[in-house]
């Protein structure tokens, strides 16, 4: 039987062992390349869920006390595994979500590497102390670990984000709850032996299974200190206030709008090949693509032409084939959300002037596929500018000069990332301070910061006080200060 073709069974992970989830609602699990079910997950109720906190908490009691020295050897255990199967779990991320393989390898390099970040966790938990504060009194802060924290992840990274958060949350001493998306729940599954394997208590790790129910169940539990999210502005907004309201810490990235500007002085030859990885990698099924193209007059059609061109050369298809460049959407309501916005595009009078509905995939024709498209005179008040698309949609505004771009790009109610292509450092200067984004990219398509600095974002595409990822901003969010004074 092909590897695609195969089903998949999802387990739980537990106390260390694989729990079969008989919940009562279902959810299908398909290969949208070929539009096919291969697995399905049940949501994991509240009895379950407080089980599966109640292990973990047993476990932090224990994980917490171990020298941090001794927890990171187990990280790098981990890494090590990771390395050794990087092309087994992309060949999964790529059978369940559809990116192209190479897109699938740089998601799993990039979880390795936050594996690695996560390493340099003795430096970083590092505290301060000052000696005779006052006549004959020491004072230091130290960081402690917290206790349990959950991580709620999105369909479309299944490897990549889930390791912005359980690396660090464990080297700092912490257990960690992972509930994966239930589009996207068997990358995930193929890591659970290497959890095994790196040797790490049972309870450090778990994963529970599920969609709406089940969150709830881990925003209700008493012992979860602490809630990591990435998805949709509105799952967002809910997650935050409800772990709020509980005393508990929470960081939620969310959806995003993300402007690409190309000055009239950037060669559009060297532009354009990133232009197209920004806008349709991943399908468009990121909240770093590149959603919103802003030309000058200058050099409005030469660069709307050439990308317009490039477009058309991509391949729809199996992202395991090696000639394909365009993935599937993830499931088909939501490549009929994507066409929602192309029908809204034409209706408000923007210009369509490549239709991603015309593509053929070929053999694929069962798969969840739709083609790149480009809108021409498009303006801040349509709906495809307004909001998240999230496929392979590019929407294209003429601004008259720089200020009016970026009057344009702050007129988003997003502020996830936002790039400037140009060889003039003045523009690139006051393109990074004016512009309200939290990853900014200067000549890159793409801007994701390394694993070692915070994922960033402002306005409505983050909610919280501290980022995912590494930096300062990790140590804050998984530890809390503790200050002890002392006489002698």
């Amino acid at each position: 039987m092909k590897t695609e073709n195969m089903e998949y069974k999802v387990f739980n992970y537990v106390n260390g062992q694989r729990v079969e989830n008989n919940g009562k609602t279902e959810y299908r699990v398909f290969n949208p390349a070929f539009g096919k079910q291969i697995a399905s997950v049940f949501d994991t109720g509240a009895e379950d869920v407080n089980k599966a906190v109640d292990y973990a908490y047993d476990a932090f009691l224990k994980w917490s006390k171990i020298p941090i020295t001794d927890r990171i050897k187990y990280l790098f255990r981990l890494e090590n595994l990771m390395r050794e199967n990087a092309d087994e779990l992309a060949k999964m991320v790529t059978i369940e979500h559809g990116k192209t393989f190479k897109e699938a390898q740089g998601e799993v390099l990039r979880a390795i590497e936050n594996v690695e970040a996560a390493c340099s966790s003795t430096y970083n938990i590092m505290g301060k102390n000052n000696k005779n504060i006052s006549a004959g009194i020491d004072e230091e802060l130290i960081r402690v670990p917290m206790g349990v924290f959950a991580a709620i992840t999105p369909f479309n990274f299944p490897i990549m984000v889930a390791f912005w958060f359980i690396p660090y949350a464990i080297g700092l001493g912490n257990t960690i709850i992972v509930k994966p998306s239930e589009k996207t729940p068997l990358t995930m599954q193929k890591t659970l032996d290497l959890f095994d394997k790196a040797g790490f208590p049972p309870g450090v790790i778990s994963v529970v299974n599920g969609a709406v129910d089940t969150v709830n169940a881990l925003l209700n539990n008493d012992k979860i200190v602490g809630v990591s999210f990435v998805g949709s502005t509105g799952a967002a907004k809910y997650i935050v206030s409800t772990a709020s309201a509980k005393h508990k810490r929470s960081q939620a990235g969310a959806s995003a709008k993300n402007y690409e500007l190309v000055m009239p002085d950037a060669d559009p030859e060297k532009v354009v090949p990133h232009l197209i990885s920004s806008f349709y990698g991943n399908a468009g099924e990121r909240c770093l693509a590149g959603s919103v193209l802003v030309t000058l007059p200058e050099n409005h059609d030469k660069i709307v032409n050439l990308f317009k061109k490039q477009a058309q050369k991509l391949i729809l298809g199996y992202g395991l084939d090696e000639n394909v460049t365009l993935g599937p959407l993830i499931r088909s309501e939501h490549r009929e959300r994507v066409l929602g916005y192309i029908d809204s595009g034409i209706s408000e009078g923007a210009k369509l002037i490549l239709d991603g509905r015309t593509f053929d995939a070929g053999k694929y024709r069962d798969g969840f596929f739709l083609g790149p498209s480009i809108f021409d005179d498009a303006s801040t008040d349509m709906k495809i500018i307004r909001e998240e698309i999230f496929g392979p949609v590019a929407s294209v505004i003429e601004a008259k000069d720089f200020d009016d771009a970026i009057e344009i790009i702050n007129k988003s109610q997003y502020g996830n990332a936002s790039t400037i292509f140009t060889n003039s450092g003045t523009y690139a200067e006051r393109f990074t301070e004016e512009v309200q984004a939290g990853n900014i990219g200067v000549n890159i398509g793409v801007a994701a910061p390394i694993a070692f600095y915070p994922f960033a974002g402002y306005k409505n595409s983050f909610f919280g006080d501290l980022h995912a990822q590494g930096g300062p901003d990790h140590v804050m969010f998984f530890t809390d200060s503790k200050v002890i004074i002392k006489r002698w």
